[in-house]
């Protein structure tokens, strides 16, 4: 019987076709292993958020992205973020993804689908969601390198030298390529699917298109041309790709498909949080999802983020969000949020008054001193002060813990972290935002404004002040469009590219930080209020040259036509 059994299984898997030896046929003919085929392309976009972090060690490199910015100080530099201290340098840089075997999947698969017995239908929507994923891989290739290689079909590795070693096309033709693809294919793509969230949709296409042709339009607005149009447009382009951005922006406003998140318009504060929180919510244009559960299929940001004294080992608080950066948050009424730092450090402090008032994003973004984690009150402070006016510096005073709950900082990133333990690496589930409708807004208001539509862009920033619980204003100009993304967009990631893009990053990313402490006053139980240098005595730097970021000479040696950025 059990030899019965035997021969069964064992003629039912040898009828099986190997699956390592898969034919061309088979891949591309049957829609399940092309749409895996597809699903591994997705896999190779890790700059979309690094699930395994490699050679970064254990900090993601998404996260780097914001240490390297000016909102916050690292706590646990991988290596990656010394980056941020003027150590760009022509061996590579932080965000480096040379990803053409990724345009080469993407290029072969673009030439299989169209001779394949799929239906038509079929191969009309795989063809514009590879096209999507190619112009994705293309923005981003251009947003770190400028001008880049051009490649659309498949090349020929026993073809000619001259053939395959391609010389950088301009930075102005790779930004036109990934606009004119998302023209082309966005009304191919589907407007959602019923299944696999987080694949490319019409309105991921425009979202894209909006961010790449607004960064166009900086670069060309305030941006150097050299190279001959390798890095940087040429300034009279500019309007063009305004238009083109706010165009995008327009057609996902008008399409009522999405809104801000206001699901809880009563309390400002959690509704906000709950945006980042709760997956496939309105505001949500295109995600990267995840399943999470015990086998580690999630990610692991909120892991790193949770205050400190969650993790029984030291771990989390890893971002600390410099103090002007807090002050970037004005106040409900509207008023600049800029603490009066000599008449604050005068006086003592109840925990609960020292940020009072504050637009509600401030504690939806940022935990400190009197924030409710977990149902716990954050004890925030960093040392004593004795009846006698001497610092404790560590242990306990009276039966007081010194450092209860804080590092050096006493501040941490609130945004995208769920409010539990997150003891566990790869354990979290909530969606990692790509676009969502608030940046929308953002862009059509700055696209507007520059083209001269201040009507347009005041309206669409005050839907924005409006949802947050904060002063609407009555009138607008640039610094006011940028002031609202920095506060509204904080810790997503978008702040040193925005820094980038309208090359003020030099001067913004090279200002030397502050970090905010705590003391707890004995006699009082008030608390007293330090300000400290940031960045452990490090100082930031970010130079000219750092607008791009180098080839590398391991590729400028390889390909002899590839020209190194300026100043590498």
């Amino acid at each position: 019987m059990m030899m019965l059994i035997f021969q069964a299984c064992t003629k039912e898997v040898l009828d099986k076709k190997p699956l390592d030896i898969i034919s061309d046929a088979n891949v591309w003919n049957d829609p399940s292993l092309t749409n895996a085929y597809i699903r591994g392309i997705y896999g190779q976009l890790n700059f979309l958020y690094y699930d395994n972090p490699g050679s970064e060690g254990w900090v993601n490199p998404d996260m780097n992205g914001l240490n390297i910015a000016d909102e916050a100080e690292p706590f646990w530099d991988s290596g990656g973020a010394q980056q941020k201290y003027g150590n760009l340098k022509i061996g590579g840089g932080l965000f480096d993804w040379w990803g053409y075997s990724t345009i080469r999947a993407i290029n072969i698969a673009l030439e299989k689908i169209p001779a394949t017995t799929l239906p038509d239908n079929t191969k009309i929507e795989m063809l514009a969601e590879v096209r999507f994923l190619r112009a994705l891989s293309y923005f981003q290739l251009v947003k770190l390198y400028g001008g880049v290689p051009l490649i659309t079909s498949v090349q020929d590795i026993n073809a000619p030298s001259e053939e395959i070693m391609l010389p950088r096309d301009t930075e102005e033709a790779i930004y036109n390529f990934v606009i004119s693809e998302v023209d082309a294919i966005s009304g191919d793509l589907p407007e959602s699917w019923s299944a696999d969230y987080g694949r490319a949709t019409r309105y991921a296409a425009l979202a894209l298109k909006s961010r790449a042709a607004l960064y166009a339009a900086s670069i060309a607005d305030f941006g150097t041309v050299k190279l001959d149009g390798v890095v940087g447009i040429p300034h009279d382009k500019a309007q063009s790709f305004y238009q083109q951005s706010y165009d995008a922006s327009l057609a996902i406003i008008n399409s009522n498909k999405f809104v801000l998140y206001d699901k809880l318009p009563g309390d400002k504060v959690k509704n906000f949080r709950q945006l980042f929180n709760e997956n496939r919510n309105s505001e949500k244009i295109w995600v990267k999802a995840y399943v999470g559960g015990a086998a580690g299929l999630g990610h692991n940001f909120d892991f790193w983020n949770t205050p400190n004294y969650v993790h029984e080992w030291g771990g989390g608080s890893a971002l600390a969000p410099y103090l002007e950066m807090m002050e970037e948050f004005e106040y409900v009424d509207g008023t600049p949020g800029t603490l009066d730092r000599a008449a604050v450090a005068s006086k003592l402090w109840k925990g609960k008054d020292i940020w009072a008032g504050k637009d509600p994003r401030f504690y939806s973004t940022i935990y400190t001193q009197n924030s409710v984690f977990m149902g716990d009150t954050l004890k925030y402070w960093n040392g004593i002060m004795d009846e006698n006016g001497v610092l404790v510096a560590s242990g306990y005073y009276k039966g007081i813990k010194v450092i209860p709950q804080a590092k050096a900082a006493c501040t941490g990133m609130w945004k995208n972290v769920q409010d539990k333990n997150s003891m566990w690496s790869n354990m979290s589930t909530n969606d990692i935002i790509v676009y969502r409708y608030g940046e929308t807004l953002l862009n059509f208001a700055e696209a507007a404004f520059e083209l001269g539509k201040s009507a347009e862009a005041l309206d669409a920033i005050n839907q924005i002040r409006a949802r947050a619980g904060i002063a609407l204003l009555t009138s607008i100009d640039r610094e006011k469009i940028r002031h609202e993304r920095k506060v509204e967009l904080a810790f997503e990631s978008h702040r040193y590219w925005d820094c980038r893009r309208w090359r003020i990053a030099v001067t913004e990313l090279s200002k030397p930080k502050t970090r905010i402490r705590y003391i707890l006053d004995y006699n009082t139980m008030k608390l007293i209020i330090k300000f400290d240098p940031a960045d452990n005595g490090k100082t930031a730097a970010f130079f000219e040259q750092n607008y791009y970021i180098p080839i590398k000479l391991s590729r400028t040696a390889n390909n002899p036509n590839l020209v190194e950025n300026p100043g590498y």
